[in-house]
């Protein structure tokens, strides 16, 4: 994993407590906008709104799309920390201003509330949705 180790720590918290409780704690709260920003309150939102989804393929392959707020789908790669969006491409990879954009972080919070939405897609289906993303950004 290449989030920071306080990062993650922070993340494996929150799954402990939404296990134990159903709710995030004011102070993981805090420190989810402390470490993460701007992102961390609109990823939030994203997860209320049932927002993210898991795509499974038959061989186990596994993306993540989130329907963004204003409406457009983006393909997230958690494995990798990659989101197709424009924020993650300008904020995190040419500025270093963020870790993660929110859909990413939106994805990791989902994972550790439960809160994903499931697909299962067939091979050539998973494979069309990564081509439609290539030809986006080409």
């Amino acid at each position: 994993s290449t989030l920071p180790a306080v990062a993650e720590e922070l993340l494996r918290e929150i799954r402990k407590a939404f296990q134990e409780t159903s709710q995030v704690p004011d102070d993981l709260l805090l420190g989810l906008k402390f470490i993460f920003g701007p992102s961390a309150v609109p990823a939030l939102d994203l997860v209320d709104q049932r927002s993210v989804t898991r795509v499974r393929s038959p061989s186990g392959r596994t993306l993540y799309q989130v329907l963004g707020s204003s409406g457009k789908l983006y393909t997230c790669y958690s494995s990798c920390h990659f989101c197709t969006c424009p924020a993650f491409g300008f904020s995190v990879l040419q500025k270093s201003e963020s870790l993660l954009c929110k859909h990413i972080l939106a994805v990791y919070l989902s994972q550790a509330m439960g809160a994903c939405q499931e697909l299962a897609v067939s091979e050539e289906q998973l494979t069309n949705i990564l081509l439609a993303e290539e030809e986006d950004e080409g």
